[in-house]
């Protein structure tokens, strides 16, 4: 028993005094437009940072699942546990990413393109890993690079299922972008009007989305579907 609380003692020593990773070129962003996922889950290999104190009967401790609250980092620690998070969540790795919030990420940090594990996740329609932020404390009212929600990119890709998530997490639904677009408009001016555009639509609507908020051409939501010949969608905002 001696010999093994020395062990531990000794590898959280080890992990006190290692160097953190050295950052790297942060990977393409989740964006109102397409967006690619770039990192692979074996490269994602965090540093460990030893806690406060150490003792070999907290060595002996169970697994990170268990603690009721995160560990307090140093922030060089958290600066890369949260890089690490952003990366996670880029390469759609829930697995990792459950380990690295139960280690202390943070999942509304960003990284240098304003991208954070939420609001890529909501964009990508990484539905397991929005599910962790959003457990974790997402703020739903956080917004990208480009001035937008989650849920703006979410519905012009027609992520059906993101919508709902997010929806129900309390994203807004009338909230404008740098681009002078809603959720709406989005979903109906960078799309094809099919059926997953639909089922946005008529989830926004729901919701009490505003079809009538135009867009900086002064058109609104009906105004640009009927302009594209989205009759469907049309349709559904007239019944509404």
């Amino acid at each position: 028993m001696v010999g093994a609380g020395l062990l531990a003692a000794g590898l959280l020593a080890g992990c006190a005094s290692s160097s953190p990773l050295p950052s790297s070129p942060p990977p393409s962003g989740a964006a109102d437009s397409s967006t690619t996922a770039v990192a692979s889950p074996s490269s994602l290999s965090p540093a460990q940072p030893a806690p406060a104190s150490a003792s070999p009967s907290s060595a002996s401790a169970g697994p990170a699942s268990s603690v009721a609250s995160p560990p307090k980092l140093s922030p060089e620690a958290q600066r890369e546990t949260d890089r690490l998070l952003i990366l996670a969540a880029k390469a759609n790795h829930p697995v990792r990413v459950r380990e690295l919030i139960a280690a202390g990420g943070n999942v509304n940090a960003k990284d240098d393109i304003q991208d954070s594990a939420f609001l890529y996740a909501g964009a990508e329609g990484f539905n397991e890993v929005l599910e962790l932020t959003l457990a974790a404390g997402a703020d739903v009212r956080s917004i990208n690079r480009y001035g937008g929600t989650a849920l703006i990119p979410a519905s012009e890709h027609g992520h059906t299922d993101t919508v709902r998530i997010l929806i129900a997490a309390g994203v807004p639904v009338n909230h404008v972008n740098n681009l002078g677009w809603t959720a709406m408009q989005e979903a109906i001016l960078l799309n094809n009007g099919g059926p997953h555009q639909q089922d946005v639509v008529r989830q926004l609507l729901a919701a009490g989305a505003d079809p009538d908020i135009r867009d900086p051409q002064g058109r609104t939501a009906l105004q640009n579907a009927e302009r594209l010949g989205f009759t469907e969608i049309a349709e559904l905002i007239r019944s509404h």
